[in-house]
């Protein structure tokens, strides 16, 4: 679907939302309904790839605890989930390419499926490092889910197993994702109005 207006989306939906919150987004990129689809068909393929097996889901905080969440609802096999948090933004927009892990997962994961599970994907700088990282830790596999990918910004060829939506080269708000920790609560992915003082 095209972007929509916020207005038509709250019309259509019913939802509704603070003006301090409406008056910043300027269009809805992809609808809670979209999202959900999505999340059901990659969810029907884990099913299909992992049938009879454990699956440890990976989280990347703090953008994908949304996502994980309802994706380990649609999920019918066996899945564990475990978080790990990352800086290579610092206050921008833009990643430096230098990775410091903040929060280490909690269990080995040698030996066992794993499935990184990632909201939004640019340069693959960070994942790259990531996925390094978890290799080296022998898993059994390992697999990566993103759900928005910018194959504009792409400096790295990640592959990326299972694929959500490809969105613009545009800061993106919403479902997890934030602008200085606001708007992760919107069920919908957006753009910001343009004229938002943005963070150095």
């Amino acid at each position: 679907m095209p972007p929509e207006p916020l207005a038509d989306v709250l019309a259509r939906t019913g939802l509704e939302l603070s003006s301090e919150l409406a008056d910043d987004i300027d269009q809805v990129l992809i609808t809670g309904e979209e999202i959900d689809a999505k999340l059901a068909h990659l969810a029907e393929r884990l099913d299909a790839d992992f049938a009879g097996q454990d699956v440890l889901l990976v989280g990347i905080l703090k953008g994908a605890f949304v996502l994980i969440a309802d994706l380990a609802r649609h999920l019918s096999i066996p899945v564990s989930i475990d978080f790990m948090a990352v800086s290579s933004y610092g206050s921008s927009t833009r990643t430096s390419g230098v990775v410091r892990i903040l929060k280490d997962l909690d269990d080995d994961i040698e030996g066992r499926n794993v499935v990184l599970v990632e909201d939004i994907i640019d340069s693959g700088l960070t994942l790259n490092y990531l996925l390094r990282n978890l290799r080296s830790r022998r898993p059994a596999r390992l697999e990566v889910l993103a759900l928005l990918t910018k194959p504009s910004q792409r400096r790295i060829d990640i592959p990326i197993t299972y694929h959500g939506f490809e969105v613009p080269d545009v800061f993106v708000v919403g479902y997890g994702l934030d602008y200085s920790q606001r708007y992760r609560n919107l069920p919908f992915i957006a753009t910001l109005r343009p004229g938002l003082p943005t963070p150095a």
